[in-house]
C-alpha cells in the first residue's frame, strides 16, 4: 500500500460497529471483567484504543514495528533521553531546535548525563566525535532552522559500528518525504503538532521504533511511569488531520520551492537554506535519502533590523512560532523559537539575527509571493543600505547565487 493510501486508510478494525471515521474512546478508565483478570485497556494513560490506533498507524507510516504517542514533541525526546542512563553520554547536532537544546543543556545534565555538540552533516566530524561514553546520536536532517543535511545511512554505520543509538527529528519532512527507520535509525522522533497534524489546532509528540522490542518496551514503560502519552482526542485529532497529509505536503512543497528560487533571486536576500538550493554534496545526499525538500525554508537579509522589518510587514504570512500548518508563518528563530538557546551555547548554536524562516502553508501560491515581494520591498525602503556598498549574497555554504 503507497504512503498516501495508508494515511487514509486509519479505520480501527477492532471497532465492532466499522466507522469509517475511528470513534473517540474519551475515558480515563475501562470496566474490567474481574478483579483479577484484567482486559486489554483499563487506564488510558497507561494505553487507550484511539491512542493505540494512532501508534499503529504512525508506526507503519514511518516503516518501523512500534510507535509512541506522547503529549509534545519535547515530551517524546524526553523520553529518548531517558534511554541514556547516568554517566553516559549524548552527542548532538548542532543544527537543532531550540527547545532540544534547551532540554539538553538544562536537563539532561540534572539527570548526568553529558552533552556535547558536533556538525552532523560533516560525518567524518562525527566518527571522530563519538566516544566510549556516547549512547545516543541525535540529530535533525534537515535541521531547524539552517536546514543542513546529515547523511543519515553514514551516521547509521557509525553509530550501529559503536554500538550507540540513533535518533533523527523527521518533524520537517514527515515519513512521506524522509523514512530514517529505513536509512538506519534505531528512532526518529517527531513533533506531531507541525505537518502530521497539519492544522495548528493539537500539540504532540511521537516516537517510531524499527525492530527494536527491548526500545520500545522501556519508552513505553517510561510514558506510563511518567504519564506523558497524549490524550485520545489529540490522538483523534492527528488521526483526522493525516488523511489529508499527502495532499498537503504535495501542495507546500511545491510552493515553497518556488518562493525559494523567487528568494534566492532577490536583491534583498544574501542566503537561502532549502536543500534544492544546498551545496551540491549535501543536495545529493539528500536527494539519495528523501522524495522531496519539504515547506520550510530560511534565508538572511544581511540585516538584522531588515528582517524584522520584514516579518513586520507580510500580510498572509502570520507572524508566529511553529510550522508546518495549512497557514503560512514566518518567524525569526533567533528571538522566537531559538530565544531559549542557553547563552553559554548561543555562539555554537544560535542561528543568524537576521535569519527568516518561512513555513509554507496551503494558500494559492500567486498570492503568497506577491506578499513576500510586498515585504521585501518594504523591509528594503525601510532601511536602505550604505552608499557603495552591494549586500553580499551567497548560499549557506557559500556559493555564489548571482
Amino acid at each position: 500500500m503507497n504512503l498516501s493510501t495508508r494515511c487514509v486508510r486509519s479505520c480501527d478494525p477492532r471497532d465492532p460497529y466499522s466507522a469509517t471515521s475511528p470513534p473517540i474512546y474519551q475515558t480515563a478508565t475501562f470496566r474490567q471483567p474481574t478483579a483479577t483478570e484484567l482486559g486489554e485497556y483499563d487506564y488510558s494513560r497507561t494505553s487507550n484504543p484511539t491512542r493505540a490506533l494512532f501508534e499503529e498507524q504512525i508506526a507503519a507510516l514511518e516503516g518501523g514495528r512500534f510507535g509512541l504517542a506522547f503529549a509534545s514533541g519535547m515530551a517524546a525526546l524526553a523520553a529518548v533521553t531517558r534511554l541514556v542512563a547516568s554517566g553516559d553520554e549524548i552527542l548532538a547536532g548542532d543544527d537543532l531546535y531550540g527547545g532540544t537544546a534547551r532540554l539538553l543543556s538544562r536537563v539532561a545534565p540534572r539527570q548526568g548525563i553529558a552533552v556535547r555538540y558536533v556538525d552532523a552533516t560533516d560525518a567524518a566530524q562525527v566518527a571522530a566525535a563519538l566516544g566510549p561514553a556516547t549512547r545516543l546520536l541525535l540529530v535533525e536532517s534537515p535541521g531547524n532552522p539552517l536546514l543542513g543535511i546529515a547523511d543519515l545511512p553514514a551516521l547509521a554505520a557509525l553509530a550501529r559500528e559503536r554500538d550507540v543509538l540513533l535518533a533523527v527529528d523527521n518533524s520537517l519532512l514527515t515519513p512521506l518525504l524522509q523514512r530514517p527507520l529505513e536509512l538506519g535509525a534505531h528512532l526518529v522522533v517527531a513533533s506531531t503538532t507541525k505537518f502530521l497534524g497539519g492544522h495548528s489546532d493539537t500539540t504532540g509528540g511521537m516516537v517510531a521504533v524499527g525492530d527494536e522490542p527491548g526500545l520500545a518496551a522501556e519508552l513505553a514503560f517510561n510514558q506510563n511511569a511518567e504519564g506523558t502519552a497524549l490524550a485520545p482526542f489529540e490522538c483523534w485529532l492527528l488521526l483526522r488531520g493525516l488523511k489529508t497529509l499527502s495532499l498537503r505536503l504535495e501542495r507546500q512543497c511545491r510552493t515553497a520551492a518556488a518562493l525559494a528560487e523567487l528568494l534566492a533571486a532577490h536583491p534583498a536576500v544574501s542566503r537561502v537554506y532549502y536543500p534544492a538550493l544546498a551545496d551540491p554534496a549535501s543536495r545529493l545526499v539528500h536527494r539519495r535519502q528523501a522524495t522531496g525538500d519539504g515547506a520550510v525554508l530560511s534565508f538572511t537579509t544581511g540585516d538584522a533590523e531588515r528582517s524584522r522589518r520584514l516579518v513586520a510587514a507580510t500580510r498572509l504570512f502570520t507572524l508566529a512560532v511553529s510550522f508546518g500548518s495549512v497557514t503560512s508563518t514566518l518567524s525569526l528563530p533567533c528571538t522566537m523559537s531559538h530565544a531559549s538557546v542557553p547563552a553559554e551555547l548561543r555562539e555554537r548554536l544560535a542561528p543568524p539575527p537576521d535569519l527568516v524562516r518561512l513555513s509554507v502553508g496551503i494558500e494559492d501560491p500567486d498570492d503568497l509571493r506577491a506578499d513576500l515581494e510586498q515585504a521585501l520591498a518594504a523591509a528594503v525602503d525601510a532601511v536602505e543600505p550604505d552608499a557603495g556598498s552591494e549586500p553580499q549574497r551567497e548560499s549557506r555554504r557559500g556559493v555564489q547565487l548571482t
